[in-house]
């Protein structure tokens, strides 16, 4: 029970204390936004901040299983009618809760079939039998396939040739250094490589919309991959610094790994229909989903939809069962459920756009480089705890107005906002791959947070540089003229 273990139990009632803080506290004070216009807090949006630090508090220290604490945010909203219990409720079938689940039905008819261990040891086969190489392996090709399909799917589709890796690695399957290091490191670099194109998360269209509707204008695909594509490489090779130091194998090599991969290999014999009709699907949903970004007749198509019709057709050819649907990890999925949860319950109350524009104006008299700064660090903050589209909606609008009155660029505030939020490294709630990675049981959420607070100074640093001297001497405009 909670209130028998001191680890949880005091993480537990500070989660508490804190609700019921906030939302017993008189009215906060108001901030004031670029133009001058008080904004006010409501009682709801007083206890909406509240549940937010409960619930970040909750996840954390794992106080109860993550879905717990996500079903404790809908109930908690709808018993303090701080939410209608029906809107609170329905954020948990949320198309982007769908999508996750349709990554992880991908995931599973990789398993189900063995292309996930056809794959994986034909790529040992190719690798050194030195662990840290295979770190970098692992983490290259997990990024280069966020430039072309959502990081989530990637995820999903990478993790279970992750769990044949490592068992290769350690026969019993038990936790390792090494084990923690594929796992946390393959959802880092998911996010690194996300921010590359429009294509590995769908935070990018979101900008570049708000930037559109505002009148500043047009920024291309290209456009954004030619500045994003050195800061997500430069991340990549960083984290596998990182991950190599912070996680240092038990072994330093796999000895005979190479050989063994190769001789399994061979032992899987030719490819079976029911793998290449797998690998038809999936590409068939990666195509449709690519093609969104260029094609307007399918841009109307939800991409949960479409990446649901892959999990259908798995079940109508039987290439999943019932009991694969049983064994999805509902855990991870009623993880995002709360995250987006939360993230409305922020936005409809007003106590997203309060904090906000409390943060920014803050920031209101700095010289340009640190408002940029600010504004990066905030929504890096956000996206730990909320999903990052909803991170970057509850942000730049503000951000973009502000620039305005302190001389900054629009432009550079969107692309730092978008590295930002592509890269949460604290908490599983803030990307999908984090939640995934989580579900190989190798670390707990508190290792996954302290770890991650240095890889996300070593964000704030490297995006610090680019923004100071690289994108500048790329053709990136910061400062108004």
């Amino acid at each position: 029970m909670v209130w028998r273990n001191p680890r949880r139990a005091l993480p537990f009632l500070l989660g508490v204390v804190l609700f019921a803080g906030f939302a017993a506290f008189p009215q906060l004070p108001d901030t004031v936004d670029p133009a001058g216009h008080a904004i006010s807090l409501s009682r709801e949006g007083q206890a909406a901040l509240g549940l937010f630090l409960l619930a970040g508090i909750w996840w954390v220290f794992e106080v109860v299983p993550v879905g717990v604490t996500a079903i404790a945010i809908a109930v908690f909203q709808s018993l303090l009618l701080i939410r209608d219990p029906r809107v609170a409720m329905t954020d948990f079938m949320d198309p982007s809760v769908w999508f996750i689940f349709g990554s992880l039905l991908i995931g599973a008819s990789f398993t189900r079939t063995g292309l996930t261990r056809r794959l994986a040891f034909l790529m040992l086969s190719h690798l050194s039998e030195r662990t840290t190489i295979i770190y970098l392996g692992v983490f290259s090709m997990t990024a280069l396939l966020t430039l072309f399909m959502a990081h989530t799917a990637v995820a999903a589709a990478i993790f279970p040739l992750l769990l044949v890796v490592h068992n290769l690695y350690e026969k019993s399957g038990r936790p390792t250094r090494f084990g923690k290091g594929l796992f946390i490191g393959m959802a880092w670099t998911a996010g690194a490589g996300s921010i590359i194109t429009l294509l590995g998360a769908a935070r990018g269209a979101v900008a570049l919309g708000f930037y559109e509707k505002l009148g500043y204008g047009e920024i291309s695909f290209f456009e954004l991959t030619r500045f994003m594509l050195p800061l997500g490489a430069v991340m990549v090779l960083l984290l596998w610094g990182y991950i190599c130091l912070a996680f240092r194998p038990e072994k330093d090599t796999v000895p005979g790994l190479q050989q063994k991969a190769t001789r399994l290999y061979a032992d899987l014999g030719p490819i079976t229909r029911r793998e290449i009709g797998t690998l038809l699907v999936v590409l068939a949903v990666i195509t449709v989903l690519s093609l969104r970004s260029f094609v307007p007749a399918l841009a109307v198509i939800d991409k949960s939809a479409v990446i649901l019709c892959a999990g259908l057709i798995f079940f109508f050819t039987n290439i999943l069962s019932l009991k694969d649907l049983e064994a999805i990890p509902w855990n991870i999925v009623l993880l995002f459920g709360g995250a987006m949860s939360i993230g409305f319950c922020l936005w409809q109350t007003g106590a997203a756009e309060w904090m906000a524009i409390g943060w920014l104006s803050l920031l209101h008299a700095a010289p340009g480089f640190v408002f940029i700064m600010g504004v990066a660090f905030f929504v890096m903050i956000m996206t730990n705890f909320i999903m990052n589209v909803a991170a970057i909606a509850i942000t730049l609008p503000v951000a973009l107005v502000m620039a305005r009155y302190i001389g900054v660029h629009p432009e550079v505030i969107v692309f730092a906002s978008l590295a930002a939020a592509g890269m949460p490294f604290m908490l599983l709630v803030g990307a999908a791959p984090n939640a995934i990675a989580f579900e190989s049981k190798m670390f707990r959420t508190r290792e996954f947070f302290l770890h991650g607070i240095p890889a996300s100074i070593m964000l704030m640093l490297v995006m610090a540089l680019f923004i100071w001297k690289i994108w500048p001497m790329m053709g990136m405009p910061i400062l108004m003229d």
